[in-house]
């Protein structure tokens, strides 16, 4: 059995902030700390933990922010022999979101120096809703920074929708300020920078897919290899729900002279088991056509009225006159996310995000 994720915050993580911290400052309170970080620690989950360490710090640091910040900066890996990193940052980032909104400044640069040993992409998504102005203009500056940490914070941190962590919704409703330093991180050397970069716009497509299929459209042309895997990742939700535009930009265009079949390998199915599916189609018109093709459960409600999910199939370039056949197989099994409706559902095939063919079911739901 796996490891539980609280327990990556443990007594002996506690000792080692302190003892790195007790190096670093005349000023730093070691018994309070110990004494409120431990109390009951084994028993809480992992945010719980680090809050608890994260108040644990507020009375055990100097008050004036600028002399606890010292001592962090101090007490991180590159400026002590061992230094604070991993989930020990996580109360760290925790505390200057906290107690840094005064000291702007010192708090962008300590958490500058904190990322490359532990994200900071959570604590400072305070500071970027507290004044995101002033925020931005610095974390601009980040996107030619020689650690490829601090770009990824650049892209990151600033991310409107970023999961388990505080929407920042100026961004939100206007994502214009940010798209300069997804701009200038498009062409990243690191596959880490640049996938960061993909699910910020892919966020941004959310709220306003047609300013993210512009965007696209003026940075593929004549892009590189990763370039247009970044860009394509980008839209990946876009091309799902078959925005034309989005579609249009990796050369899908709207379907014409195709004849597609769906068939289903059964039309009563028991939820547990899985759906066969094959699909012909075949190509009339007179020159050859790019196909994206997915397909869409559409899954019963309570109401009874149904709902799709659409999932990713394959795509392929058909030649005039040229037929193809695929099959494969999809589990209609109890997940977390999604309760099942026993009564009629459907399969629907998707070309370039269009409707090509149909098939229902019925699904059966034991008690």
């Amino acid at each position: 059995m796996a490891e539980p994720l609280k327990n990556l915050l443990h007594p002996g993580v506690v000792t080692a902030i302190a003892d790195q911290l007790d190096r670093n400052a005349g000023g730093f309170d070691r018994k309070t700390f110990l004494a409120l970080a431990g109390d009951g620690l084994e028993a809480l989950e992992l945010m719980q933990r680090s809050l608890q360490i994260r108040d644990a710090l507020v009375a055990s640091l100097p008050q004036p922010f600028a002399e606890a910040a010292a001592i962090l900066a101090a007490s991180l890996p590159q400026n002590a022999a061992a230094g604070i990193s991993g989930w020990a940052l996580l109360p760290v980032s925790q505390y200057i979101a906290l107690r840094g909104l005064d000291d702007f400044d010192i708090s962008l640069s300590l958490l500058r120096a904190l990322t490359p040993h532990f994200t900071a992409e959570f604590g400072i998504r305070v500071f970027i809703d507290r004044d995101q102005e002033r925020a931005l203009a610095t974390i601009r500056s980040w996107t030619g920074d020689a650690n490829h940490h601090v770009r990824r914070l650049a892209s990151e941190g600033t991310r409107p929708r970023l999961p388990w962590a505080m929407r920042l919704p100026k961004l939100v409703r206007d994502p214009q300020p940010i798209l300069p330093i997804l701009t200038a991180l498009l062409d990243d050397p690191e596959d880490y920078v640049r996938r960061s970069v993909a699910n910020s716009l892919n966020d941004i497509a959310k709220d306003h897919p047609d300013q993210v299929a512009a965007f696209v459209a003026k940075h593929i042309d004549d892009a590189s290899p990763e370039r247009r895997q970044l860009l394509r990742h980008a839209s990946r939700t876009l091309l799902k729900q078959g925005h034309a535009a989005a579609l249009s930009n990796f050369g899908f265009a709207a379907p014409s002279g195709i004849d597609a079949h769906l068939s289903l390998d059964r039309s009563e199915i028991v939820l547990g088991e899985s759906l066969g599916l094959r699909l012909t189609i075949s190509h009339r018109a007179k020159t050859s056509q790019k196909m994206m093709i997915d397909y869409a459960v559409h899954h019963r409600k309570a109401n009874g009225t149904t709902a799709p999910k659409v999932f990713k199939w394959t795509s392929a370039t058909l030649e005039p006159g040229a037929t193809i056949s695929i099959e494969k197989r999809h589990a209609i099994r109890p997940i977390t996310t999604r309760r099942y409706h026993p009564g009629a559902h459907r399969v629907v095939i998707l070309v370039n995000g269009e409707e090509a063919a149909g098939v229902d079911f019925e699904l059966s739901v034991a008690d």
